[in-house]
């Protein structure tokens, strides 16, 4: 399991601290942590997540550099939004961009996880040298909390189940993927 389920059940574990990624090592935020693993852990670690998320986006807006925060290069970021909802070169610039995307090299493999509210979410490619990756598999948290329940439902009562599944928060698309 991960996230905010692994955290309620007492486990230290938040990708943003151990693997830092994308800039987190620059913000100052706590890792809530539970005792026992049951729903109201679970309901804690999560509000008490939501108090630190807005620490960090506050520690960010103070970082943030005066001047305009789009790429200087044409080609590879998308206009102002004004001039695409106005301009029609903007609008297929903008198009072209999004639709396209990066190149992967061929053969490469790529991997990356992110701290996602729900858990760990991963993405694996391999790259064919165009902007469609040959091979692509997204790992969504839901899919993997929702493994431990074989063994965290036996012993409770059927009304039981209701608040324990409401507590894992999972998304049954995600899963059903």
């Amino acid at each position: 399991i991960t996230g905010p389920i692994l955290r309620a059940s007492g486990v230290e574990y938040d990708i943003r601290k151990e693997e830092p990624y994308a800039g987190y090592e620059n913000y100052e935020f706590d890792v809530p942590v539970g005792k026992h693993g049951d729903c109201y852990d679970r309901y804690l670690c999560r509000v008490e997540e939501m108090r630190q998320s807005a620490k960090i986006i506050l520690q960010a807006i103070e970082g943030l550099p005066e001047g305009p925060v789009l790429l200087d290069d044409y080609k590879s970021s998308i206009p102002e939004k004004q001039g695409v909802l106005t301009g029609m070169e903007q609008l297929i610039h903008q198009f072209i961009v999004i639709t396209e995307g990066p190149k992967a090299k061929k053969g490469g493999e790529y991997y990356f996880r992110a701290e996602n509210p729900k858990g760990t979410l991963g993405i694996y490619a391999v790259g064919d040298g165009t902007n469609h990756p040959q091979r692509l598999r997204i790992r969504g948290p839901s899919f993997m909390n929702l493994s431990i329940l074989p063994k965290l439902l036996p012993g409770h009562m059927l009304a039981d189940v209701v608040a324990i599944l409401g507590s894992f928060d999972f998304v049954m698309g995600e899963a059903d993927r």
